[in-house]
Formats: structure tokens, sequence, C-alpha cells
């Protein structure tokens, strides 16, 4: 993956919350090949077989953060961990959605390509795993957005400490005290957490 110079990013970012636009247009392409790898990062932890596109999780995405008005956007870091968040909510929303509809919710004609993200035996997982990891950050927010960052963002435990502001040896220990933390609360071995 080709990392590009921050401050091309971090002006564009800063100049689309300040109002401009365009600014977005120009700042796609510079992160669009980023914003892929995150999508297939979080699609490879999904079902196999599964219909829906890196493209589109991107797309989706894409489409929740620039409807976003109130963000002072830092930096290519803030932006893609934020891109991450939004991935993880869309995939979260869906195996909702399907848990709903399993157990009896609201059935709705749908048309044929309704792409299926999640097979049945994953859905409780997943959203055991949101349950827990919502419960750690508000018990302690850095450790939640460390998590997130990590695991759901792929950011290096580098750019963590930059986005947060944090030192690194700080990262390390807050991801050391998750994991543990979110293997107790999912009944699962430490090491088979995340």
């Amino acid at each position: 993956m080709t990392r590009l110079p921050n401050l091309d990013a971090t002006g564009l970012l800063r100049a689309f919350s300040a109002g401009d636009r365009s600014a977005l247009d120009r700042l796609m392409p510079l992160i669009y090949e980023q914003l892929r790898d995150l999508a297939h990062r979080h699609l490879r932890r999904e079902r196999s077989g599964h219909l829906l596109s890196t493209t589109a999780l991107v797309h989706e995405a894409y489409l929740k953060l620039i409807d976003i008005n109130q963000v002072a956007w830092q930096d290519r870091s803030h932006f893609l961990a934020m891109a991450s968040r939004a991935m993880r909510r869309l995939l979260v929303d869906y195996a909702r959605e399907r848990q709903t509809r399993k157990r009896g919710g609201d059935y709705q004609r749908v048309d044929l390509t309704e792409v299926r993200l999640l097979a049945d035996e994953q859905v409780e997982t997943v959203l055991a795993l949101e349950e827990a990891l919502q419960h750690l950050t508000r018990l302690d927010p850095r450790k939640g957005s460390v998590v997130e960052y990590r695991y759901f963002g792929g950011l290096t435990n580098e750019e963590i400490a930059a986005a947060l502001g944090v030192s690194l040896a700080t990262v390390k220990r807050d991801l050391t005290f998750a994991r543990a933390w979110l293997a107790r609360a999912l009944g699962d071995d430490p090491a088979a957490a995340l």
C-alpha cells in the first residue's frame, strides 16, 4: 500500500471542513486505494462468497462521511479512522437487520440483487463483538478507539498514537488491555479475540 504525504491529504481535508466542496473531489483520488484496503480488511472478516464488493463498501462509507458537516478533519489518519468506523457500522447495521428478519421481523419484498454479507452463524458473533466494543468504549473511550482504529481501520500503532495524541507505549498498553478485556467479555481465549 502506498502511503501518501500527510500534507496533501491534510490540506484538502481542512479545506473541505472549511466548506470547499471541490477539495473533496481532489482528495478522493489520493486516498481511494487506502479506502479500498480498509474495506478489503473489513470484508475479509466476513463469510466467504459474499456478494458485496470492496468498491460498494467504500462508496457506502464515503457517502456517509461526506454528509458529516460538523467534523473538523485533522489529517489523513483521522479521515481513514472515521472511514473505518463507518464501514464497521455499515456491516453491524446489516447484521442487525438480518437478525431482525431471522427472528420474524418485518418481511419485505427485495430485489434479487440484494447482497448477503454475513452467514447466519456469523451474525451473533458480529453483534456480540459490537456490544462488547461499545461497552469497552463507554468504560474507556480511548481504549475503544485504539481497538477500532487498529483492528477495523488497519492503522499502525504509530498512526493511532498520532491520531489520538498519545505515546506509542500507551497505544500498545491499551491494545493489550483491550484484547484481554474483550476476550473475557466474549468468553473467548484472549489470543483469539482479535
